[in-house]
């Protein structure tokens, strides 16, 4: 179907009703929305774990026509959500060609517009933009300017045209007009500068904006959405309070509430799906990853008040796949399965993504790294495998027995090895570990089995023997570096 592409043609369609070209964008949102709910369309396809807590209170204040922010820590797709947002608008809407500002065909708010009706009339051409092009975001950073947000005089605007400093057609727009008719959004407010902040005064109120030296009130039509850390929005005082009044909605984020929501996200997340060979990802791996994540948002040595983000077990699952793609390669393997022993190879990605308190910072992030995938191994484990009886497995190393296997070992060879342990093949089968008879996948379930027993301080591990009698057992120092509880560790 051809477009309208001047103003009498727009005339003849559905847009000439006032019901049409009238409605606010938040009006516009608000009855995308309804229609989407009486219809039973999911609202934010792809945001996992705030069906039941943020994303009803998203709705609530789109319902009410509210500029709202969400408070939350971060990777707690803030982003993600007020990026969402755009589903709510129409699919595209009719400007006056030219606009900076979208100006509405029969209601321009810029001078251009109204002189562009005037010298046209309905022969005033009209372009159509996307719903993409009507969300605008800022990332706030103390360099912004009120010019960057509001707008300023343009003296090659003027010295072109020929016009007085004072004539409207010298403005140069900021970001915020050119976003009328759409969705403005400010990532990090609280790192606005005051002066901007105000500058944001009149639009959540009034519904218009003074641009610096003219004698004008731009009605904009807007809807203002933004993001921010709890801890800088509240406590900090780097928000003016007139400002935070205005804002209709303040919604609180979270983190995943179960390590189930949390594998949905990051495997929904992680790049996985990548050429060459097959990979296969056993699922105790990936809950493996989320535990790190879970088990370092309540460690006490970091920082609570920065987060443990949810991009941690994301660039985990990432890492330790390249790993085992990187063996896969070099040993000529025909798929790539990611093991346990892998998380090791991933320290980088948990070390550069917590921040540490005193504590912490004594013992170093490496180190508390290591802690965590143990940890995180012993959780596995006891939901994996409660109730397992290990003593057959355990009392072989007891005896004596030791299990150097390394994480550059072909599946073939590691699985080999792992069948001289009495019962540990067989414990893999009692707990359904191994979902399929594949020695990458046997290998990795075994390797959990051992891990966990490592956790529970059942058996050792250390770097230069391998899997070894346990120090409950009666084994002294094994050499090599130990973690805070003493536990000979291996990576």
């Amino acid at each position: 179907m051809t477009r309208p592409a001047t103003l009498a043609e727009l005339k003849q369609t559905a847009w000439a009703d006032p019901g049409m070209h009238a409605r606010s964008v938040k009006d516009e949102m608000r009855q995308n929305l309804i229609r989407m709910i009486e219809g039973g369309s999911e609202i934010f396809p792809g945001i996992i774990g705030f069906e039941d807590t943020v994303v009803p209170q998203v709705v609530n204040a789109i319902l009410a026509r509210h500029n709202f922010i969400l408070l939350g820590l971060r990777g707690q797709a803030k982003s993600r959500i007020l990026r969402e947002l755009m589903s709510l608008l129409d699919e595209e809407i009719p400007i006056l060609a030219g606009s900076e500002v979208n100006d509405n065909p029969f209601r321009p708010i810029s001078k251009y517009g109204r002189q562009l009706l005037e010298n046209h009339g309905d022969a005033a051409p009209i372009a159509w933009i996307p719903r993409h092009y009507r969300y605008v975001e800022k990332l706030a950073t103390p360099d912004v300017t009120i010019a960057d947000i509001i707008g300023d005089v343009d003296p090659i605007k003027a010295a072109r045209g020929g016009h007085l400093l004072s004539d409207e057609l010298t403005i140069h727009y900021g970001l915020l007009p050119r976003s009328n008719r759409g969705i403005f959004a400010i990532n990090e407010l609280p790192d606005l500068a005051g002066k901007i902040q105000v500058g944001l005064f009149n639009i959540m109120q009034e519904g218009d904006v003074q641009i610096k030296g003219y004698p004008i009130r731009l009605p904009l039509d807007v809807l203002l959405v933004f993001s921010a850390n709890p801890e800088d929005y509240t406590a900090r005082g780097k928000i003016i309070t007139p400002l935070k009044d205005r804002v209709g909605s303040e919604i609180v984020t979270h983190y995943p509430p179960t390590v189930e929501h949390g594998m949905q996200i990051t495997t929904q997340e992680a790049w996985l799906d990548r050429p060459g060979r097959p990979i296969s990802v056993p699922r105790f791996v990936v809950e493996l990853v989320e535990h790190v994540a879970f088990e370092a948002r309540t460690d006490k040595r970091i920082d609570s008040r920065s987060g443990v983000s949810q991009r941690l077990p994301i660039t985990v699952l990432e890492n330790i796949v390249s790993a085992a793609e990187q063996r896969a390669i070099v040993k000529g393997e025909d798929r790539v399965v990611p093991r346990p022993s892998d998380l090791y190879t991933a320290l980088p990605s948990i070390t550069g993504k917590i921040e540490l308190e005193y504590e912490g910072e004594l013992q170093g992030a490496e180190v508390i790294a290591r802690d965590l995938v143990r940890r995180a191994a012993g959780q596995t484990f006891e939901a994996r495998c409660g109730g397992l009886d290990c003593d057959e497995i355990v009392q072989w190393f007891d005896q004596g027995g030791a299990l150097k296997v390394t994480q550059y070992e072909r599946a073939d060879l590691c699985l080999a090895a792992f069948e001289t342990v009495p019962g540990l093949l067989h414990a893999v089968e009692l707990v359904g570990l191994a979902e399929e008879q594949e020695p990458g996948v046997l290998v990795a379930a075994c390797e959990l089995i051992l891990e966990g027993l490592v956790a529970q301080k059942r058996i050792a591990r250390n770097e230069e023997l391998g899997y070894t009698r346990g120090r409950r057992s009666g084994l002294g120092g094994l050499g090599g570096p130990t973690d805070p509880g003493g536990d000979p560790m291996f990576g």
